[in-house]
């Protein structure tokens, strides 16, 4: 048995057999949903279980364990959806919900030039996509720890972490686990399923010296079960939660100004996920509200610089065998050498679009509608190394991590505050600085990298996307970057 009929199987032993469903059954379900000749249509069956676990000062603080199910229906007609959930799969509630969005979906006009999709029956032997992928074993990350050693292992990295200095006042620790089980069947015939575990595990530190408090956090995860976390990794963990921490004790107040930037490799790549990432989703171009709509062919980019959307990275966070809507997953080239390439698409954005949908359709659950969504996101190496880089500046900043920010989608505008930055001077880092936000304007930025290291790296397994009210898992990279003219917001002018 391949991994894809596999999925299949376990999906339907979790969300059809316990209810008297067969795949034939969801015939009736879309011969309901057409009854307005609706362009797509698709059935989203989905049971996850999730669980959570804290440590504070070696105590357990908090525990959770929850159990949801449900399926989601949808009918496209022209760029108008309808939609209906239930938490309730039987029989009788898939054809309730195929029913409200048949009534609540727009007649298609009599003088429409398009047809809508051709309902095909379900083959009862369907499979996946042959060329669907293999990213991840179908396992319950929930089981492959008791829950002793579940306490056990954040009790072992709180110890990492207090060993690593003695100015650790405070450590929390804490983990998660889910293991998701998504079946998607669509009106043309498509049968795809996937089995998709997650885990992750962070430390949080606090170290006090000479009156003076900081905080330093570190974590990762993956596709994969809790055995992913070896004592080198969690070793990992704790130290560099623990440095963060300790140079920030001796951190001065950040320079304002206009300066160059040298951005780290790995997670700073949130930024280019944030303020370049969301601007090349599809809905936003169709809709003409991104700073990069229309300008496909065209330069947007510093040359060198290659921006890729991948979700066929093993164990990746990000990744996915399939996307929510059925498709497999791609890697999708957005920017080449400078030039806008493409956006990522869902099925619904590539047909009013005109173009290929990228495996980009996503959604938090059930309960929500899939929309363009990035995966992996990450820039390409270049030439440069690190230390060619930092040895080029002459006065500027060095940003090897961030806490988070903002961004606005229609004009690019960010907003990025640094949880651990130095100063540059003559060519070397010196100084820890606090408070360093980066205000810029993403495509502006884009024209401003000014040098790329040879140096790629993808996050640790942390990042978590949120759009129009959804989450979704996400990984992102880069290399190290020479930004020229962003702003820093700070404390020194």
């Amino acid at each position: 048995m391949t991994l894809h009929e596999t999925n299949l199987s376990i999906a339907q032993d979790v969300l059809f057999t316990p209810y008297g469903l067969q795949v034939r059954d969801l015939d009736r379900v879309f011969t309901e949903i057409n009854a307005h000749k609706a362009d797509d249509a698709d059935v989203y069956f989905q049971y996850t279980r999730s669980e959570g676990w804290s440590l504070e000062e070696g105590i357990v603080k908090a525990g959770s364990f929850s159990i949801d199910q449900g399926v989601g229906i949808r009918t496209v007609v022209g760029d108008k959806t309808a939609f209906a959930y239930s938490d309730n799969i039987h029989m009788d509630a898939l054809l309730d919900a195929a029913r409200v969005t048949r009534d609540i979906a727009p007649v298609r006009s009599s003088h429409a030039k398009t047809k809508g999709v051709k309902v095909k029956t379900i083959p009862i032997n369907a499979t996946v996509h042959p060329y669907a992928r293999d990213l991840y074993l179908p396992q319950d990350p929930i089981a492959s720890l008791t829950s002793q050693d579940k306490v056990a292992l954040l009790e072992k990295l709180e110890q990492m972490a207090r060993k690593a200095d003695p100015r650790v006042t405070q450590v929390m620790a804490n983990m998660a686990a889910e293991y998701d089980v998504v079946l998607v069947a669509r009106a043309d015939g498509t049968l795809a399923a996937d089995v998709r575990p997650l885990v992750r595990v962070n430390c949080n530190v606090i170290v006090e010296s000479n009156g003076r408090r900081e905080q330093g956090s570190m974590g990762g995860g993956a596709r994969n079960d809790f055995n992913y976390f070896t004592d080198e990794l969690l070793q990992m963990y704790a130290s560099e939660a623990v440095r963060q921490a300790l140079v920030n004790l001796e951190a001065i107040a950040a320079p304002a100004g206009v300066l160059p930037v040298v951005l780290g490799a790995g997670w700073p790549g949130i930024l280019l996920h944030e303020a370049i990432g969301h601007g090349l989703e599809g809905d936003f171009n169709r809709k003409g509200s991104s700073a990069f709509s229309g300008k496909i062919g065209q330069r947007v980019a510093a040359k060198g610089v290659t921006v890729m959307d991948d979700g066929t990275l093993a164990g990746r966070r990000g990744s996915l065998n399939i996307d929510d809507e059925g498709h497999p997953t791609q890697c999708t080239t957005l920017i080449e050498d400078g030039v806008l390439k493409g956006y990522m698409q869902d099925a619904m954005n590539a047909r009013l679009m005109n173009t290929t949908r990228t495996g980009n359709g996503r959604r938090e659950s059930y309960a929500h509608l899939p929309m363009p969504r990035m995966t992996n996101t990450y820039m390409l190496s270049g030439q440069h190394t690190p230390d060619e880089i930092i040895a080029s500046v002459k006065y500027g900043i060095y940003a090897p991590n961030f806490s988070g920010g903002q961004v606005d989608i229609t004009n690019g505008k960010f907003v990025f505050s640094s949880s651990e930055a130095y100063l540059i001077e003559n060519g070397k880092i010196t100084a820890p600085i606090k408070g360093a936000t980066l205000i810029g304007n993403g495509p502006d930025a884009l024209t401003k990298i000014k040098m790329i290291g040879n140096d790629m790296q993808l996050d640790s397994g942390v990042g978590t996307c949120g759009k129009d009210g959804q989450s979704v898992p996400v990984g992102v990279g880069q290399p190290t970057l020479r930004i020229d003219g962003l702003t820093i917001g700070g404390a020194q002018l």
